[in-house]
């Protein structure tokens, strides 16, 4: 509420975010800043300058990556040469986690001590994969809100390791093979990002307990905001008490600007499916090209978005009549005609879909996906293929079936209903005034559970 105390302590705070420069780590972020910004806060963004044009339609002040690389998924093999030889998902992902990641943290810490000498900031504001996070407030001696982007991340003694987009098993013998499999990815798989995250961090004298690369960011964060909500996140009995689930953080978008898309024929047909690779993945063939294979030329109108990537070559390869092709179209316009919706499953698009109650078919592996694919099929929100590469048959017997199925529809109703009872921007923004009102009385933050959903 507006006369909560927390949202008043905002007043007149300078909070800088911070984010990798990548559609997926900046965009969820900024409906929340804007928020921050009505609440009375001088709200400042660090990120790469890729994203001048984007802070300047916010109307947020950008400071760009000086001395940290400016990397996304269209340059990152560009910039690390040696990238492209290396084989296998979960090398490719080590890789990453230590070059693009983790040995970018004091780089970032450099960036923004300069920053600091400009814009003094109370709070920073930064989304999980921020690797600085846990030197922020050693340095600085400010708190930090970490935003959790994709599923959360930390570790939990009821469930199998995080990144390998395995579901959970609650049963004694599960929990014995998860501890197993726990085990193994800490001390083999992950061991050379664990070790690269412990040599940065004991460079500056951060305790780390020798956590694993996924909690790290977590327990360091004075308050960590989880998108989502209980209900699209598996049960833990272990999870920390300063976690907050606060809805689905989504793009921020203003109402004078949105703009309308219609099609005749989104009403001359009963089913309707939507199609999307989101605008990172850029390889038609993936998702788009089986869907479109599978549907062409039948009842169901596909309604394919392709973020930019090969427009007009698939109009021509694709000219049925049953198909609508276009590089964006504002999903609030489509979504209520649709029965069922592919994706390779992006955590926002996920997150869109829910709230649209739109079962789903998945397919996607790579960047975490399948984390978030492996939820939607464990909580029978729809299909997760477990491939990044289906093919059309597979689509289209997923497809026909969710949307048929009243598993899903029902469970996804289930779920619409529990995030509506989330207000992101409210939620996170009283969470972070705690923080303030903490420093400030130098107490315990005690969160009210009349105006704040807790994490159970």
């Amino acid at each position: 509420m507006k006369s909560n105390m927390n949202l008043e302590a905002i007043a007149g705070k300078k909070i800088l975010f911070a984010s990798m420069p990548a559609e997926g780590h900046v965009n969820p972020l900024t409906g929340l800043a804007k928020y921050l910004q009505t609440c009375g806060a001088d709200v400042r963004w660090y990120t790469g300058a890729s994203y001048a044009a984007k802070m300047e339609k916010l109307d947020i002040h950008l400071y760009p990556f000086q001395r940290a690389v400016d990397v996304g998924a269209a340059n990152i093999d560009e910039l690390f040469a040696d990238r492209v030889q290396i084989k296998g998902q979960v090398k490719k992902l080590v890789y990453d986690m230590i070059n693009v990641f983790i040995r970018q943290a004091p780089k970032f810490i450099d960036d923004m001590q300069d920053i600091q000498k400009e814009f003094p900031f109370d709070l920073v504001v930064a989304e999980c994969t921020f690797t600085a996070i846990p030197i922020i407030n050693k340095i600085f001696d400010v708190p930090v809100a970490g935003v959790g982007i994709v599923p959360l991340t930390e570790t939990s003694r009821d469930l199998p390791p995080m990144g390998l987009g395995m579901t959970p098993s609650y049963t004694l013998t599960g929990k014995v093979k998860q501890a197993f499999l726990r085990f193994i990815t800490d001390k083999v798989l992950f061991r050379k990002a664990n070790l690269a995250a412990y040599e940065m961090l004991d460079g500056y004298g951060v305790e780390h307990n020798r956590s694993n690369i996924f909690d790290l960011n977590v327990k360091a964060s004075d308050v960590y905001l989880q998108s989502g909500t209980p209900g699209f996140e598996y049960r833990r009995s272990d999870m920390s008490r300063h976690i907050r689930f606060i809805g689905s953080l989504l793009p921020y978008t203003s109402s004078k600007k949105l703009s309308s898309w219609n099609d005749v024929r989104l009403t001359q047909y009963e089913k309707v499916v939507i199609v999307t690779q989101g605008t990172v993945e850029k390889d038609v063939e993936k998702i788009l090209v089986p869907a479109l294979e599978a549907f062409k030329n039948t009842d169901t109108l596909v309604v394919c978005t392709t973020g930019g990537s090969q427009t007009e070559e698939l109009r021509k390869r694709f000219p049925q009549q049953n198909l609508i092709i276009e590089d964006f179209i504002p999903f609030d316009s489509i979504m209520p005609y649709a029965k069922a919706y592919i994706t390779n499953g992006g955590y926002g698009g996920v997150m869109l879909g829910i709230e649209n109650k739109l079962p789903m078919v998945v397919a996607g592996v790579h960047e975490g996906k399948n984390e978030i694919c492996a939820r939607v099929g464990y909580f029978k929100l729809g299909i997760n293929l477990k491939t990044e590469k289906p093919t059309a048959a597979q689509i289209k017997k997923a497809a026909e079936k969710v949307m048929v199925s009243s598993v899903y529809k029902k469970n996804i109703q289930r779920l619409s209903r529990e995030f509506r009872q989330y207000h992101p921007g409210e939620l996170s923004a009283s969470h972070i005034g705690a923080l303030f009102n903490k420093r400030a009385k130098g107490k315990t933050i005690s969160f009210d559970s009349n105006t704040l959903h807790q994490a159970v």
